[in-house]
Order: structure tokens, then sequence, then C-alpha cells
């Protein structure tokens, strides 16, 4: 009879954990867009993969992304090819060091706001551009939150599926879905906030005989 209270008192914290509150799909990409914010500086590893109708493997593409808030990243592709994307001050650039070529762009944050920078620069809140439903799908991960986005304007994509880490609310997959039935893989890994990022982080060196295009025209 001694043991009953104390048996009670357990089957109530188990039943109390059990039933605990879950994070729903709106506050987890809350969350998500909050620890972007607060992060000041991000890099990780990266890997992409392009999946097309018409090839049975996808294409895989490995680099290195550097995030600085609120408006500052970099792309750095290794495998297969080198090849750079750096976004900042609203201007896109493009190098190719095998073409030789930098193409750059005048961007507005507007125009990337159902992409993958988007979700990196906080364009707009998750609520505003996007539907936001819970949507499981296959993984490995454990400790993630999945949440599928449908953007609420019609653009490139008709839907995403996004995997968060509910440890520290920060992006493990993003997939974009296209309405042609293609689709992209973001998978993010060795993800570091908050760290001193290398001078020159933001900043393209080219050779002089590199070709320059911008906005359409060669410059040089």
């Amino acid at each position: 009879m001694r043991r009953f209270p104390i048996l009670l008192a357990g089957v109530l914290v188990l039943l109390g954990a059990g039933g605990a509150a879950t994070v729903t799909p709106g506050e987890a990409v809350a969350n998500l867009g909050r620890a972007i914010k607060v992060a000041g500086t991000l890099r990780a590893k990266f890997e992409q993969l392009h999946y097309s109708m018409s090839v049975s493997a996808p294409l895989r593409e490995k680099g290195e992304f550097f995030l600085a808030k609120p408006d500052r990243m970099r792309w750095a592709y290794k495998d297969p090819q080198d090849k750079v994307f750096l976004y900042k001050d609203g201007v896109l650039e493009m190098y190719i060091p095998e073409d030789k070529q930098l193409t750059r762009s005048r961007i507005p944050r507007e125009a990337l706001e159902t992409d993958i920078f988007g979700i990196f620069l906080g364009v707009m809140s998750f609520e505003e551009a996007y539907v936001i439903e819970e949507s499981p799908f296959p993984t490995d991960a454990v400790g993630v939150k999945q949440v599928k986005l449908t953007p609420r304007t019609e653009g490139d994509y008709s839907y995403i599926l996004l995997e968060i880490d509910e440890r520290t609310w920060l992006l493990r997959r993003a997939i974009f879905f296209e309405w042609s039935g293609n689709k992209q893989e973001f998978l993010f890994s060795q993800v570091r906030t908050g760290v001193r990022l290398p001078p020159g982080t933001f900043e393209l060196k080219v050779p002089p005989d590199c070709e320059i295009i911008d906005d359409g025209g060669t410059v040089r």
C-alpha cells in the first residue's frame, strides 16, 4: 500500500510526458525563422541533388554555405565543378572558374521569396508566404520536425518540404518540387552558428581575363 502513491506519481509523470503538447508546423517554421535570424552568422556543409523526370539518377553537387545576416550569402560549390553563388546587397553573382565567366544581376529580395535563398534571408514570414502543414516523409534523421510549405502565390515550385532539427531549430533538409515534376534537394550538415567567417567571404576575386556579364550586358 505504501508503494501505491509512488507508483501512481510515476504513472502520472509518464502520462504527462506523453501527453505534452507537440510543436505545430507553424511553430516549427517560426522557430526556424528565429533561429536563423539570431544566428548572426552561419557556416555549413551542403549537398544539392537535382532530380529530373528525364534522368534516373540525380545530379549531386557538394560545397560549403556561408551566411551573414541580414542579407549576405555565399554558396561555394566544390564537387563536381567549382562555382560560386554570392548574394550581397541585392546583387547575385555567379562565378564559374572553368568558363572564366562572372554573371552579375540585381535581384530584389522579394524575388527570392519561395526558394532556398528566401528561407535563409527571411524575406517575409513563413505564414505570409506559405500555407503550412505537417507532412512526414521518409528520413533517417531523428529529432526532426517535418513540414510542408505551399506557396500562396504561384512561382517556380508547387510545394516545399522542410526537415527542421528540433534541438537547434535549424534547417537539416529542404526539397523543392517544381511544377514540371523535377525537384531539388538540399542536405545540410556540420551547421555552426555565431562563427567568425574568413576575411573576404563575401567578396569575389576573379582573374583579369574573366568575362563579366552585368545585367545581360558584357562590361569586360
